[in-house]
């Protein structure tokens, strides 16, 4: 007989890898995209580059829906309650096509003036512009995606959305390939042609997971009723998710402005740091994916004693995966970099950045997974006050202060790791004393 905590690990594994591995399939995707275009020219990789930053906002929209989903389908999957899951999901479909009519509306009508305001240059705005209109005509397609590939995580599938990712991933370099330098037959349509490739890729990511959804095999269905009271309950949670990356996302733009004034050669320095520090968060990634299910399924199924276990054998193997990458971009900081820029100014930054966030990848684990296992249980409120309190007093103050007091980028860095430090322990202090587990969703 498999011992029971041999079982549970398993369990978490089994949803943690493919979640990490599809997270890296699309860091990938991303990157093929961002080399494709930039063979068109500079100003269209400049284009692409500000509108993954208008995506950054609309993703505060998705969060709305997908979070507070997540906590409650979780939730009736782990009391068998499939149909309530199931007619769940079919209300926040709707959701998600209402909100994507909003947000194609605005970017399609005010595309050039998203960028304009940013102070882009004229070629940029013009190819920009273009790019970002087509997207937001098939907004809703990501919108679903983001709504479904949550929704099937939360019932326990990770392995599917992975599978589809993969797949979607060769169609979309290929239509990259096709349509933007014109093969086979293809009229060229450059930056145009990228934001078609994508918009297909999604398609096909949507079509994919409606198959596997009509399947009566499946964990969860698309049952078209609409009980409005769970959709209110998922709402009032997901607005606190919602709120918390809105916020969070802007902090994060006043930190990258504190480092942006210490010169170009520290901008770039850091941005190639953060690029490669974003596989580390993989695991942490997949192991938070597994957190939030999990304890959600248990906290439905009234076992919260087995919820507060999984979060806490996802943490400690998060933080063994994550410590032993960080390990690596300690020992080896310049070899790592040198494959991103030969600049020698950039590759000292970059390295000096790496060294420090290395040495908190583990309190970087345990904020990644706590966190994830509170919104699973839908202490969403919880989890807004800790980020916005602590990048707030622990970073952009302290960094501000440390840059009008003549201090160097390093000091930025460290205190930017005091205070994923800080969190962390946070974290761990709030997941130890369990109120989170009494949370009503």
């Amino acid at each position: 007989m498999i011992p029971k905590y041999s079982q549970d690990t398993r369990k978490v594994f089994s949803l943690a890898i493919p979640a990490a591995l599809k997270s890296l399939v699309d860091i990938l995707q991303s990157l093929i995209d961002m080399l494709m275009v930039g063979m068109l020219s500079f100003y269209a990789l400049a284009a692409v580059g500000v509108s993954m930053q208008f995506m950054m906002i609309v993703n505060v929209l998705m969060t709305l829906y997908v979070v507070g989903g997540n906590a409650l389908i979780s939730r009736f999957i782990g009391s068998n309650r499939k149909k309530r899951a199931s007619s769940l999901l079919y209300a926040l479909l709707i959701i998600s096509v209402i909100l994507s009519i909003f947000v194609s509306f605005l970017g399609y009508f005010g595309s050039e003036y998203f960028y304009s305001i940013l102070g882009a240059e004229d070629e940029v705005i013009e190819l920009g512009s273009a790019y970002f209109k087509i997207l937001s005509l098939g907004i809703v397609v990501i919108f679903i995606d983001a709504l479904l590939f949550n929704a099937l995580s939360a019932s326990g599938d990770t392995k599917s959305s992975l599978y589809i990712k993969l797949v979607s991933a060769g169609i979309n370099a290929f239509l990259n390939y096709v349509l933007i330098f014109g093969h086979f037959g293809f009229v060229a349509m450059g930056i145009e042609g990228a934001a078609i490739a994508t918009l297909i890729a999604y398609a096909f990511n949507v079509s994919v997971y409606f198959l596997i959804l009509k399947k009566t095999t499946a964990k969860i269905n698309i049952l078209p009723i609409i009980r409005f009271v769970d959709l209110k309950r998922a709402l009032k949670v997901g607005w606190g998710a919602a709120l918390d990356r809105g916020i969070s996302s802007m902090s994060f733009v006043f930190f990258v402005a504190i480092i942006a004034w210490y010169g170009t050669v520290e901008l770039a320095g850091y941005q190639v740091g953060l690029r490669i520090e974003g596989i580390a968060f993989m695991p942490g990634f997949g192991f938070a994916i597994a957190a939030m299910a999990l304890v959600g399924q248990n906290l439905g199924a009234k076992n919260k004693e087995k919820a507060y276990h999984m979060g806490v054998i996802s943490g400690r193997i998060a933080y063994i995966f994550m410590g032993s990458i960080g390990l690596f971009m300690i020992l080896f900081p310049e070899y790592i970099v040198g494959v991103f820029t030969n600049d020698r100014a950039t590759v000292l930054v970059a390295s000096q950045y790496l060294i420090l966030v290395g040495l908190a990848q583990v309190p970087l684990a345990i904020m990644f997974v706590y966190s994830s296992a509170l919104r699973g249980a839908g202490a969403t409120k919880t989890t807004l006050k800790i980020n916005v309190l602590s990048l707030w007093f622990f970073r952009i103050i302290p960094s501000y202060i440390a840059y009008k007091l003549g201090y160097g980028i390093i000091s930025i860095f460290i205190i930017m790791n005091v205070e994923t430090l800080f969190k962390g322990i946070i974290y761990w202090y709030i997941y130890q004393k369990r109120d989170w587990l009494n949370t009503k969703v």
